[in-house]
């Protein structure tokens, strides 16, 4: 019998990136060597005057997250019991596959260093995705509906509600279905996974040995228990957020701001408004009161990846141009997370779920809903294969438990998606504006459509006829001069997925 065996240190498991668990790939450094005197004096002329109008950025969180108060049912290292599943990592894509695998009676453990301690990042969602998932009640605040600013003159408004997700809220459900249905957890790091033909073992930092059937990674981006056969070749988007306490601010308090492309803050800094217009970040903002609201600077995608400290310079210049004077900083977020490139190789001995699965769309970045939605199926797909009497296993149930989640036509979707992802990275400010001021000229079941996952191919290509149909004549030269290898690359890829 061969065994493998697979090693690595595992951080605490977050669905979005920190700076301090992702390693950092390339970074676009916005001072080049070939900059002029006079760039490097407007460079100098930018930070000085971050530390003079209403810089924030000394100002730490007044709070950090508590964490749940909850009396879990521990797995004890005397048990040396098996398992069906073992899920590594508790954070909301573990958490929620834990609570729908376990519904169905099967052994369930979940290790994690701090099991109940509270998601670091914000969340928001269509409030649609969350209703259609029964999740509606996770929700703290609900828009009736969003806005995007083009320029400054142009907005478009969104009528679909939009919500900030409750992480207490959701974590409480997700863990209360979870020691309901039995779910036992661990705390601890996983240092190792050996594999045998029918099952394999999981080592822990404190020397604890868990057996299960099969091995799920919901650790996040940063594992690499999960393995690749293509160069992971990802985009990227970046962004710092905070919830803040302000005297005042612009927003109407009945929309969220979904992307605001304005740059009439730059006017002054010649240096960042450069930069921005070939490297492009905008304001994302969803205000709950006229004292409270959270805001955060993102830049989609790009790759090498922005500068984290450009993104931040970025957003002091945004709000002191928008009168905003952050008084207190209750929570901050410093997000990177990988956008598209291939997909694990699949099948394999770990199965993954989550950050490291691939399911972040790849256009937008969003995982939360579509995480939250396809668990159910995965998890029918495990109760299946380990809750029957023939009780499948080893590399049949491996093949059968990646297909749940990437069925044919879901990996198609996603060359699509991608094919959007490689479009954007090649679109400057006036482009990228250009190309939105189009999307959200579609018709909503298509734009909505695109933005949950939610068209087939045979829609998402009538999108793309529509799309060029409602571009103006610039941006439909930026498509036909800048799509051409994008679009070669997906065509290939989904001749590629066809014939696998």
């Amino acid at each position: 019998m061969v065994t493998t065996t697979v090693t690595l240190f595992t951080p605490p498991p977050p669905t979005k990136a920190t700076l301090s668990s992702f390693p950092l790939p390339k970074t676009h450094y916005t001072s080049s060597s070939s900059c002029s005197s006079t760039s490097r004096k407007f460079r100098v002329r930018a930070y000085s005057n971050t530390s003079k109008f209403g810089n924030f950025l000394h100002l730490k969180p007044a709070h950090q997250p508590e964490p749940l108060d909850f009396d879990l049912p521990w797995c004890h290292p005397s048990d040396r019991s098996h398992f069906d599943v073992i899920i590594i990592g508790s954070g909301p894509a573990g958490t929620r596959l834990a609570e729908q695998v376990s519904r169905y009676g099967i052994k369930v453990c979940c290790v994690d260093p701090d099991p109940l301690s509270m998601w670091p990042n914000n969340y928001g969602v269509w409030v649609d995705e969350f209703e259609s998932i029964d999740l509606e009640d996770c929700l703290d605040k609900t828009w009736p509906m969003a806005c995007v600013y083009i320029n400054e003159r142009k907005t478009k408004y969104l009528d679909r509600r939009y919500g900030r997700v409750s992480r207490k809220k959701l974590k409480q459900k997700l863990i209360e279905g979870c020691v309901s249905n039995g779910v036992k957890f661990h705390k601890g790091k996983v240092w190792q996974i050996q594999h045998q033909e029918f099952e394999s073992t999981v080592l822990c930092d404190d020397g604890t040995e868990l057996r299960g059937s099969l091995i799920i990674d919901a650790s996040g981006f940063a594992s690499t228990f999960v393995e690749y056969d293509k160069a992971r070749n990802h985009g990227f988007q970046i962004a710092h957020g905070i919830l803040a306490e302000v005297d005042d601010h612009p927003f109407d308090l009945d929309k969220m701001v979904l992307m605001d492309w304005r740059d009439s803050h730059m006017g002054n800094e010649p240096y960042l408004r450069a930069n921005n217009s070939k490297f492009p970040t905008f304001l994302y903002a969803m205000p709950f009161s006229s004292n409270l609201i959270f805001l955060e600077e993102t830049s989609l995608v790009s790759r090498p990846v922005l500068s984290y400290m450009e993104v931040k310079k970025r957003m002091v210049a945004r709000l002191r141009h928008l009168g905003i004077k952050v008084n207190k900083i209750l929570e901050d977020e410093k997000c990177l997370i990988p956008m598209g490139g291939p997909l694990p190789r699949i099948p394999q001995n770990v199965m993954a779920i989550g950050g490291t699965s691939g399911i972040v769309h790849p256009s937008t970045g969003y995982m939360v809903a579509r995480t939250m939605a396809v668990a159910p199926c995965v998890a029918t797909a495990i109760a299946e294969c380990l809750g029957s009497t023939r009780m499948i296993r080893g590399k049949q149930l491996y093949a059968k438990i990646w297909n749940s989640m990437w069925p044919i036509e879901s990996k198609l979707n996603r060359q699509f998606y991608s094919f959007g992802m490689e479009t954007l990275l090649k679109l400057d400010l006036n482009g990228s504006r250009r190309f939105f001021d189009a999307f959200f000229d579609l018709k909503p079941y298509y734009w909505q459509g695109f933005l949950s996952s939610r068209l087939n191919l045979k829609e998402l290509a009538w999108l793309s006829i529509s799309l060029f149909g409602h571009a103006s004549n610039r941006s439909r030269f930026d498509i036909v001069t800048k799509c051409p290898a994008p679009l070669a690359k997906m065509m290939g890829n989904i001749a590629l997925e066809y014939i696998g």
